[in-house]
């Protein structure tokens, strides 16, 4: 009897899931996303980079998938004539203060088999990125940028040929489940499934509690706002430029990137995002913020950072705040040279019941639903290699 696989959820994540099953031709697959269009969140509001795995911990799924994910990424661009460009990426310390967590990340990347990888002193560096300031750097030449929405369209059209099919404006208003199936309903009617897969980023957390799963994590959204450099001003970038990152924070801080149609973007930052998918301060929702000051972990984490989330807010309100943090990598910066806001992010952070910030991919498996609870960043970069690992190492798509 032909299984029947549901998949909620329109991003890179869940149409590489739909893809992965549809290339075995053993299933029926539909996909139901919320939105018009797919890609409309995370996966159409991130910088695009393809990450070459400086930054995970060793043995993570982060490390691992992010490395397999970055090679399938690349197979896939060049067999469908999609644009990837191999920019490279530096990693700059500023001072002498920076140079132990430099060196620790170094040791990281070189046990992730960052291909190419590269310690470099300032007159070395220099000759990479012109104008940027530092003392030393790591180079990852190999980090690329890609459009990850024209990738997750692609994707679709291959599922719609291998006769899946792709629901849009289908947003899921209840889940029933069951040993013998799971009935998803959208005000259009409702499906009936033998498997289902959560892909649901910003609303994982809402659907998971659907289907019966824990509570914990919850989504926490971050917003990233992006400032784009002027086109006399990019010159000054040739790819990309970060910071070295501090432990006591879960952010990255203000960095430049080059992207695949050359435009720079300066950011992201990272500020609370008063409702889930509230990419501007004017978007607001009571219940969204109070589910978050309500959450056990609240007073924990505020306590943690607040100083860095009322700095970050204040670059966010204030322009020259913004600049400020910027011209640290990049001093020649001037305030005209920050043309434009870009498209906003908002970032889909698992936090735990004792105020952690989960720092790895988290998947659940309830009954017949796989729900996937924590894909941040590099979740663009590894989407064909996790959903390689959730068809090998969870039941969907096998008989249960």
């Amino acid at each position: 009897m032909e299984t029947h696989i549901g998949i909620i959820g329109g991003g890179i994540l869940g149409i590489a899931l739909a893809r992965a099953l549809s290339l075995k031709g053993e299933h029926r697959i539909t996909v139901l996303e919320k939105e018009a269009t797919l890609a409309s969140h995370q996966t159409g509001r991130n910088s695009g980079v393809v990450h070459a795995g400086l930054y995970y911990q060793p043995g993570s799924l982060k490390a691992q998938l992010c490395a397999r994910g970055k090679a399938l990424t690349r197979e896939y661009c060049q067999e469908h004539a999609l644009p990837y460009r191999e920019l490279g990426k530096l990693v700059v310390a500023l001072g002498n203060d920076q140079l132990g967590r430099l060196a620790g990340m170094e040791q990281r990347a070189i046990a992730n088999q960052v291909p190419g990888l590269a310690r470099l002193r300032r007159d070395e560096l220099v000759q990479i990125e012109p104008h940027v300031a530092g003392i030393a750097a790591l180079h990852s030449p190999q980090t690329a940028s890609v459009d990850y929405g024209a990738i997750t369209r692609s994707m679709a059209e291959e599922v719609k040929a291998a006769g899946g099919e792709i629901l849009l404006n289908s947003e899921v208003t209840a889940v029933k489940v069951s040993d013998q199936a799971c009935l998803v309903s959208t005000k259009e009617g409702t499906h009936r499934f033998n498997q289902l897969i959560v892909c649901a980023g910003l609303q994982s957390d809402v659907i998971a509690r659907k289907v019966g799963a824990d509570p914990s994590p919850k989504i926490l959204p971050f917003r990233g706002e992006y400032w784009v450099m002027s086109k006399s001003s990019s010159a000054m970038v040739k790819g990309m430029i970060y910071p070295v990152p501090d432990p006591r924070f879960p952010f990255l801080g203000v960095h430049f990137t080059r992207g695949v149609y050359d435009e720079v973007h300066v950011g992201p930052n990272a500020v609370p995002a008063l409702a889930r998918e509230g990419y501007d301060w004017k978007t607001f929702s009571f219940k969204d913020t109070m589910d978050s000051l309500r959450w056990p972990g609240a007073s924990t984490l505020v306590k943690k950072y607040w100083k860095m989330g009322a700095a970050e807010i204040g670059a966010s309100l204030i322009k020259p705040l913004y600049l400020k943090q910027s011209k640290a990598y990049l001093p020649e910066l001037k305030s005209a040279d920050l043309v434009s806001k870009g498209k906003a992010g908002v970032r889909a952070q698992a936090w735990s019941k004792d105020g952690s910030l989960l720092d790895d991919f988290a998947v659940d498996q309830v009954g017949p639903v796989t729900v996937l609870r924590n894909a941040p960043s590099p979740a663009a970069t590894s989407a064909m290699a996790i959903a390689d690992y959730v068809l090998e190492h969870y039941p969907v798509g096998r008989p249960r």
